[in-house]
């Protein structure tokens, strides 16, 4: 079984409406030091394999698929053994 957390960006050539309404709201609250907010999602998928390549696989092809908008965003994510 492996454990893998998935995390998904806005791609930096893009445009993060989300990000720039929270980094106006940040400064309206006062925290003038924020330089930049950037928003993304953050999954958790567990995989019933024991297999690593395989599931590496499996978690490329659901990020392009479904968890990613590969046009807009990156993604990235992170194995481990549960």
């Amino acid at each position: 079984m492996f454990k893998a957390t998935v995390y998904v960006t806005i791609k930096q050539s893009v445009l993060d409406v989300q990000g720039t309404a929270v980094q106006g709201a940040l400064h309206t609250m006062g925290f003038d030091e924020v330089e930049k907010v950037r928003i993304g999602k953050y999954l958790e998928v567990e995989l019933n394999t024991n297999d690593r390549a395989a599931a590496e696989d499996r978690l490329k092809a659901m990020c392009e698929k479904l968890l990613a908008n590969t046009v807009i965003e990156d993604y990235r994510f992170e194995l481990v053994q549960a």
